[in-house]
């Protein structure tokens, strides 16, 4: 059996080695060990691999919480000592910026970290019934698979969570349509916990009175999903159609309906918001822009500090819900929300936003490539740049840099998703 010393984790938590030449990819390793592996997917310049045996074990090395890992999908570096972890993924972010975009910072900020479990405050989970493994399965889907994993607890959800997964599964047996709901979406707000069942086919008078019943019995809120999102509602008619979470370092409180966007880990939130201030410094009289800015999570803090903030987003729905959270804290006087399409981003629409000081982006997966690229000489000289991609944020500092004049003056992780390999960061770009 081939043997490999492993260099370091690639972006996916993977242990990266070259044997002659050649790169491999194996699952399970970690850097400074040395294993056997074997090769499931073999290119020419490259093999993805499973470990086979540790020969030379590595210190940071741990033995996984969770008696599912390996099998469930959710998590893959439970097996990463928890320090180690937030290390491999600062150097995730390094080789990117190096790698993709040709850049390096002038300064590599202290990562944000916070609890390594129990985090996970939203999550979509998944429900199939399998008669061959006993009726129906609640859970995360298996690694690689669609397949749901068999699990009867889960070690980043919250505790009082991941104890229902069992009476999940009796709960969606007794139902009418056990074979027809595809999906649970749980979403923890700071005064309840929502579950949000997809049925395919409506429930019965009968189906909704076991849900209510459960959710009494477990202290959580019964939603139903019969169609698309804007059909989410909870089966309690005298129920709020929202939850909300607190932002006490700037005194505010944000409602969300149980599918909208939010943050999946509310310490790490908060941390990374306090980062985020720090370095857009945000003062009275300035105009600032946060784009992407979804129901206002970036943008109320920068109100709050007496900044006025142009918050810009593609959906209409979370522009709306960002005017009513604004409203809320009373700071609409200080906030205006516009909805665009920051990918199709021109310097004509830029332009629109008016007179802007600084800006603040915080885009999805895709990153702001629109935007960078449709940026004038005329643009903020400070920007801070939320990201949850390290390969299009390196993409988008070589634009800033090589092309707009930027410096990329600091940048750091944020431990948003632990035990996965999922990097969240946050980078300081300011002009020459």
């Amino acid at each position: 059996m081939p043997q490999a010393v492993i260099e370091s984790l690639d972006h996916e938590g993977r242990g990266f080695a070259r044997v002659e030449g050649k790169a491999i990819f194996i699952e399970g390793a970690l850097p400074g060990e040395k294993v056997e592996y074997s090769s499931y997917r073999k290119r020419a310049s490259f093999e993805h691999a499973t470990l086979s045996r540790v020969l030379k074990e590595s210190s940071t090395r741990v033995t996984p919480r969770c008696k599912h890992f390996g099998t469930c999908g959710g998590c893959s570096m439970q097996h990463v000592d928890f320090g180690a972890q937030v290390a491999a993924k600062q150097r995730v972010l390094e080789d990117a910026l190096w790698h993709i975009g040709r850049v390096k910072a002038e300064e590599l900020y202290p990562p944000i970290y916070g609890p390594a479990w129990g985090y996970r405050s939203r999550a979509r989970i998944g429900v199939r019934l399998v008669p061959k493994k006993g009726g129906v399965l609640v859970g995360f889907h298996e690694k690689k698979s669609s397949y749901i994993a068999d699990m009867d607890s889960c070690e980043i959800l919250p505790p009082h969570v991941s104890r229902l997964l069992l009476p999940l599964r009796a709960l969606v047996e007794s139902l009418s349509v056990p074979d027809r709901m595809p999906q649970i979406e749980i979403a923890e707000g700071s005064d309840r916990t929502v579950l949000v069942f997809r049925n395919l086919l409506p429930f019965t008078a009968q189906d909704e009175a076991r849900l209510l019943a459960f959710g009494e019995e477990h202290g959580v809120s019964m939603w139903q999903q019969p169609g698309g999102p804007d059909t989410v509602r909870p089966l309690r008619t005298d129920e709020s159609h929202f939850l909300r979470y607190t932002l006490p370092e700037f005194d505010l409180a944000l409602n969300f309906r149980p599918t909208d966007f939010t943050q999946v880990n509310v310490d790490i939130n908060r941390l990374l918001i306090r980062r985020a201030m720090s370095l857009l410094d945000p003062q009275p009289g300035e105009r600032i822009a946060d784009l992407f800015c979804g129901l206002g999570n970036f943008s109320l803090p920068i109100a709050r500090r007496g900044a006025h903030v142009v918050g810009v987003e593609g959906s209409a729905a979370l522009v709306k819900r960002a005017e009513e959270n604004a409203a809320l804290n009373g700071l609409s006087d200080r906030s205006e929300f516009k909805v665009s399409n920051l990918f199709e981003a021109t310097p004509e629409s830029l332009a629109a936003l008016g007179r802007l000081d600084k800006y603040l982006i915080d885009p999805p997966r895709e990153g702001a490539i629109g935007v960078v690229k449709a940026l004038t000489d005329d643009a903020p000289q400070r920007i801070v740049y939320v990201s949850c991609n390290p390969a299009t944020l390196a993409r988008d500092a070589a634009v800033l840099i090589l092309e707009k004049g930027y410096r990329l003056r600091g940048a750091g992780v944020a431990n948003m998703f632990p035990q996965t390999s999922h990097v969240e960061s946050i980078a300081l770009f300011e002009r020459v």
